[in-house]
C-alpha cells in the first residue's frame, strides 16, 4: 500500500478466505477488506488516537445514517463524553484529489449531523474546517485539533 502523510503504526494483516488482503480495525475489533480508502481510514484513526489524544472509545467507523431516504456511511465520527458527535471525517483513497466535490459530500453529510468540525483526508493531504452552524459557512483550520481543543471548541 501507498505510503501516507501519517505516522506509521503496527498494522495487523491477514488473508481472507477469498484471498483478499484484510486489515484489522481496532475500533470495530475485526478484520476488514484492505482497500486504498481503508488504508487511509485505519491510519487516520490511529493518528487521531495516538497523536491527537482522541479517546479510542469515542471514535466510530463507518457509521450508517439515513439521508434523503438513502443509507449513507460516515467514515469516522468522533463523539464527546456525552455520546454526542462532534467531528466527522471523510476519507478518500490516496489517488483521489481533495476537490470541491469531496467537500460538497462531507458538507452534505454535515447537514444531517450539524457538527462544528469536519475533516477531509486522502492520507496525503488533510483539511480541517470549522463550520458556523447558523450560516452554514466553514473556514479552514491551521491544523487538526487535538481532542481537548475540539471539546472546548477552540
Amino acid at each position: 500500500m501507498k505510503e501516507l502523510n501519517l505516522p506509521a503504526y503496527s498494522v495487523k494483516f491477514k488473508s481472507g478466505e477469498d484471498g483478499k488482503a484484510l486489515i484489522f480495525d481496532e475500533i470495530r475489533k475485526k478484520y476488514v477488506v484492505l482497500t486504498p480508502e481503508e488504508w487511509v481510514r485505519q491510519h487516520f484513526v490511529n493518528y487521531l488516537v495516538t497523536e491527537k489524544s482522541y479517546p479510542r472509545g469515542l471514535v466510530a467507523v463507518e457509521v450508517m445514517f439515513k439521508m434523503n431516504k438513502l443509507i449513507r456511511r460516515a467514515d469516522i465520527l468522533i463523539y464527546n463524553k456525552k455520546g454526542e458527535p462532534v467531528l466527522i471525517v471523510e476519507c478518500k483513497a490516496p489517488k483521489v484529489k481533495i476537490s470541491a466535490a469531496v467537500f460538497d459530500q462531507i458538507v452534505a453529510y454535515n447537514i444531517k449531523f450539524r457538527l462544528k468540525y469536519i475533516v477531509v483526508t486522502n492520507g496525503l493531504q488533510h483539511y480541517a474546517c470549522s463550520t458556523d452552524l447558523e450560516t452554514g459557512e466553514w473556514s479552514f483550520l491551521d491544523a487538526i485539533p487535538d481532542y481537548e481543543a475540539l471539546i472546548l471548541g477552540i
